[in-house]
């Protein structure tokens, strides 16, 4: 995959090139931000994104965490798994999340089989083309889930990877993509609505700012208000491939209102995207 370099971030289809504006963002990026990003809202009837700790329970994180943002898009592009971590590294990427529905869930007792080696069963297994599947005869598994009831999100993202971008608009402006796009499991089937391509517009001089995403890495910067719930998070952020398959590199703190609605931040550098205040990572 042909990784182009920052300084190429956003040439226009006019092949006039832009340089980034570089203001401190102290949100674990590269502290630039990009000419342009392409936005979308994710939504659907449920979603599950497994927190890394319990077992028990499996419950979910409120907001969609950047790594599957990226896995997402690396579907809607048709990427391998361990393949596409590159193409959402810190310094060749900037992704903004944004919860535009209220985020609500509830526990979903689930029938699972066991995917473990021994209890799969081989199909065709002398064949050139095989496959293993779970044994149907085997007794199921109960596992509660902890699910998010029509979670919607809206998703600004920006790529250093010039032919990557062109070709995910692309994709969102026809609606299409290679695998079926989820919300964290399979089952859970997701439905991609385009905005269309924004100017990214850095905000300076701003002592107090609303904003409207989630914020990244500034938990200690949100301003408590009267009404206005907030809640924290930490969630993976960005993985790397490794010999046994990835590893998770690591995490970002969202500060976010579950009820939807902005944040009252201080000292942090944001972007206006179609007329919205939002902190990318």
């Amino acid at each position: 995959m042909s990784q182009e370099s920052l300084d190429g971030w956003f040439d226009g289809e006019d092949g006039e090139s832009d340089d980034t504006d570089a203001p401190a963002d102290g949100n674990g990026g590269t502290g630039e931000f990009p000419r342009r990003c392409l936005s979308f809202t994710v939504r659907g009837p449920w979603g599950h994104f497994r927190r890394v700790e319990g077992n028990i329970v499996k419950q979910t994180y409120r907001i969609i965490p950047r790594t599957t943002v990226a896995g997402l898009l690396a579907a809607v592009l048709g990427i391998g798994r361990d393949e596409y971590y590159g193409l959402f590294a810190p310094d060749t990427s900037a992704v903004a999340i944004e919860p535009v529905r209220e985020l609500r869930t509830l526990n979903m007792p689930m029938n699972t089989l066991s995917t473990a080696n021994e209890s799969m069963q081989s199909l065709n297994s002398r064949g050139k083309l095989s496959m293993k599947l779970p044994d149907p005869t085997k007794p199921r598994q109960q596992h509660n889930y902890e699910v998010l009831v029509e979670p919607a999100y809206r998703i600004d993202v920006a790529l250093a990877d010039d032919a990557r971008y062109r070709e995910l608009r692309s994709h969102l402006e026809a609606g299409t993509s290679h695998y079926v796009p989820s919300l964290g499991l399979s089952e859970h089937l997701a439905q991609l609505d385009y905005h269309g391509e924004f100017a990214i517009e850095p905000r300076t001089n701003d002592d107090t700012v609303s904003v409207d995403s989630a914020v990244p890495n500034a938990v200690d910067s949100v301003i408590p208000e009267p009404e206005t719930r907030c809640q924290v998070e930490e969630s993976p952020a960005f993985m790397a491939a490794d010999a046994g398959g990835r590893t998770t590199r690591s995490f970002t703190a969202y500060a976010y209102n579950p009820d939807t609605g902005p944040l009252s931040v201080r000292g942090i550098s944001a972007a206006t995207v179609d007329g919205r205040t939002v902190v990318f990572v």
